[in-house]
């Protein structure tokens, strides 16, 4: 068996039996980390099994495209959650260690030495003492003071100055990309720190994504004004993954740019995208992922676009924080390239044009 072969047989071997490795996880901790039971006495054993259910999920997509980073990266977010949430230090490495000894049982021996690794990979990471995590505080020198107060207005659930202070620089005219980049791309990753350390609510976060949302919206009467060069981008979720405020960004920076941009959003099956690349004949995809078990679901999407006639001409552009913790993983999909941001995904697709325009 090829070895990207036994990554996917180990997948969907997780997948397959998912539930059942994450109740026999819990109960061997609660047998063998006697320390924490006090601890285990406050939980709801269906969260906690949901929670297992989570971190096999991630591994499984870790290896369903050969990349342990995926796991490593994901583990390193964790621990900060945990922190955040006052569960025990040793919590975390004794539920992988009691996840890899029950995957060795259940899975064929083929394959459950290879997802051992993983684990084992995660554990190492778990003692690391500088962690990097998918939130982490972003401010950069420059606008920094409206970067604060915006930040202070969405934490307060102040809505209308939020908006008030963004209209306000646009007619000092302060550049609309730079607001995008150093306002509303760092608010959203402070945001996403504060929820990840617990100081802030679900509700919280969601709050402030949707005034982002509408205050982008508000926007769009300067952005929609650009003379127009003749390139056309679809820009999409794909299906399941519901955070879209990423691409809409791209989206906004390739209309900047003089592209024609069809937006699709959240949660768009693979059907109605190849539909959109069809009907609008899209120079350039461009596909998002937040969430890293949404990886595979990019990868259906390119491999049914690589099948069908648009293949010969279309470019495939992927981003998201996957992609931005293991910079390789673009290829891995099967996609034409990848951007960090909405900043350097508009470069990268300039980038193809150029190689075209000298062909």
């Amino acid at each position: 068996m090829q070895p990207r072969d036994m990554h996917k047989e180990a997948s969907q071997w997780l997948n397959a039996q998912r539930h059942v490795l994450a109740q026999a996880t819990l109960e061997r901790l609660y047998q063998e980390y006697l320390e924490l039971d006090s601890f285990f006495q406050g939980l709801d054993n269906s969260k906690s099994i949901r929670d297992l259910e989570y971190h096999l999920q991630y591994l499984s997509t870790a290896l369903s495209v050969a990349n342990p980073v995926l796991f490593s990266n994901y583990i390193a977010w964790a621990k900060i959650l945990f922190a955040g949430l006052n569960f025990p230090e040793e919590m975390l490495p004794a539920t992988l260690r009691c996840m890899a000894i029950e995957i060795g049982l259940l899975l064929p021996e083929s394959i459950a030495g290879l997802v051992s690794s993983y684990i084992e990979t995660g554990i190492a990471y778990v003692w690391q003492e500088e962690e990097e995590s998918m939130a982490h505080s972003s401010e950069t020198p420059y606008l920094s003071n409206l970067y604060r107060e915006y930040l202070a207005a969405l934490l307060n659930g102040e809505r209308h100055k939020a908006s008030d202070l963004i209209m306000q620089a646009v007619e000092n005219k302060t550049s609309i990309k730079d607001i995008y980049l150093h306002v509303f791309q760092s608010s959203q990753r402070e945001i996403g720190r504060l929820w990840q350390t617990n100081q802030i609510s679900v509700a919280q976060e969601h709050y402030c994504t949707a005034v982002t949302q509408m205050i982008m919206s508000q926007l769009y009467p300067y952005i929609f004004n650009n003379e127009k060069i003749g390139r056309r981008l679809v820009a999409t979720c794909v299906g399941g993954e519901l955070h879209e405020i990423g691409v809409r960004m791209v989206a906004d920076f390739f209309e900047m740019a003089g592209w024609d941009t069809y937006y699709l959003g959240a949660n768009t099956p693979t059907e109605s995208i190849i539909q959109s690349l069809e009907e609008h004949r899209a120079d350039v995809l461009g596909i998002s992922a937040t969430m890293n078990f949404h990886i595979s679901k990019v990868e259906e999407v390119i491999q049914a676009v690589r099948t069908s006639p648009l293949s010969t001409t279309l470019k495939i552009l992927v981003g998201g924080y996957p992609f931005n913790s293991a910079p390789d993983l673009w290829e891995q999909v099967g996609a034409d390239g990848w951007g960090v941001d909405a900043s350097s995904a508009i470069a990268v697709a300039n980038q193809w044009l150029d190689a075209d325009g000298a062909q």
